[in-house]
């Protein structure tokens, strides 16, 4: 799936210079859900929860930014989810 790669290659780039923009993060996130509907994001919170604390154990100097894509991640999904609830 395109939309993976791009989205996690963003991802990296992001955790690699330590900076992310919140309105990137939502960006790319809003990105990945048109090109790939939720089952994308969904791939991209399953890549972020195997990645994250795996940066961590190895002392990542920005793996607290990995933390935070994931946080962000998690957020989306539900507030997406909910969203469809009361829809």
């Amino acid at each position: 799936m395109r939309v993976l790669e791009i989205t996690l290659g963003t991802i990296a780039e992001s955790i690699r210079t330590g900076q992310a923009h919140p309105t990137t993060v939502l960006n790319t996130l809003i990105e990945a859900e048109n090109a790939g509907g939720m089952v994308a994001v969904r791939q991209i919170e399953r890549q972020l929860s195997l990645s994250a604390p795996a940066l961590q154990a190895r002392a990542h100097p920005n793996s607290e930014l990995a933390q935070a894509w994931l946080n962000a991640t998690r957020a989306y999904l539900i507030a997406q989810a909910e969203l469809k609830r009361v829809a």
